[in-house]
């Protein structure tokens, strides 16, 4: 089975890196509008780099790493190639707030199409994809790509009306994240530590926190509860956090991201 990546950016590629430990390399081909990126990412791996049309004529598993705005133009060029292929194959959209249904008009057949919201995290076997199925997809090909990203960390299955939303916390909130580990790491120089010992605490302790919350099996505001001892220096911060509106800020920070998602659909 062959897996094609068209745009190897920076999720494309983060996911054709996971996807590399999980189905031989030499069964990946990588397209990319800047070819010479493609061919980088195909010597890392061991893939192959070809073009656009190669990808479209040949692969079973078709991952599009293509901006939502760049999509149309460029499935557009490829249904003629898709239009002529007389076996089965399965289109992967990573594009934000493109819908099943215009994935389908833009490629210009009922194809059989599956909308994933990765996160870079991926490379490292940490990420969260969410992943929904058109009625067209088969379980061969719904196993296959499972099977491309079983080393990429976790996925979750959705319904379509809800993976906008989902992408807003899984997708985005990796920005998010790392905005608050650089700040925590700028407050920890602020009182003394060097550079890289606070970015690596900072670090450390968001991976320690997250793994605490997917595996212990307790509420966030408990797990809380259990650092803030009375009248002690974490209540005190978070005494700061609360006074400047830090859970509001998250919380409009991800209704923002699945506002821009849905305005891409207008």
């Amino acid at each position: 089975m062959l897996y094609g990546f068209i745009g190897t950016g920076n999720m494309g590629g983060a996911l054709a890196r996971s996807c590399a430990k999980a189905v031989k390399p030499e069964n990946l081909l990588l397209s990319n509008r800047t070819r010479e990126k493609a061919q980088a990412l195909a010597k890392e791996l061991g893939a192959q780099a070809v073009d656009n049309e190669t990808i479209a004529a040949r692969c079973d598993v078709l991952f599009l790493g293509v901006k939502p705005q760049g999509m149309e133009n460029m499935l557009r060029r490829l249904r003629p190639v898709l239009a002529g292929r007389t076996d089965s194959f399965v289109l992967v959209s990573m594009a934000a707030g493109l819908t099943v249904a215009a994935l389908q008009r833009m490629a210009g057949g009922s194809y059989p199409v599956m909308r994933i919201m990765p996160n870079t995290a991926c490379a490292v076997g940490e990420g969260m994809t969410l992943l929904t199925c058109s009625d067209e997809v088969t379980q061969a090909q719904r196993q296959a790509v499972l099977s491309a990203l079983s080393a990429s960390g976790l996925v979750e299955e959705m319904s379509e009306s809800l993976i906008d939303a989902g992408s807003a916390v899984a997708g985005c909130g990796g920005a998010f994240a790392c905005l608050f580990l650089e700040g925590l790491a700028d407050g920890g120089v602020l009182c003394g530590l060097p550079r890289d010992k606070a970015q690596r605490m900072a670090a450390q302790m968001l991976l320690g926190a997250a793994k605490l919350a997917l595996e212990g099996g307790e509420h966030t505001g408990q797990m809380k509860d259990a650092i803030c001892s009375p009248a002690g220096t974490t209540i005190a911060g978070v005494r700061k956090l609360e006074s400047m509106a830090f859970r509001s800020a998250a919380m409009e920070a991800v209704i923002a991201a699945y506002e821009r998602t849905e305005a891409l659909k207008k």
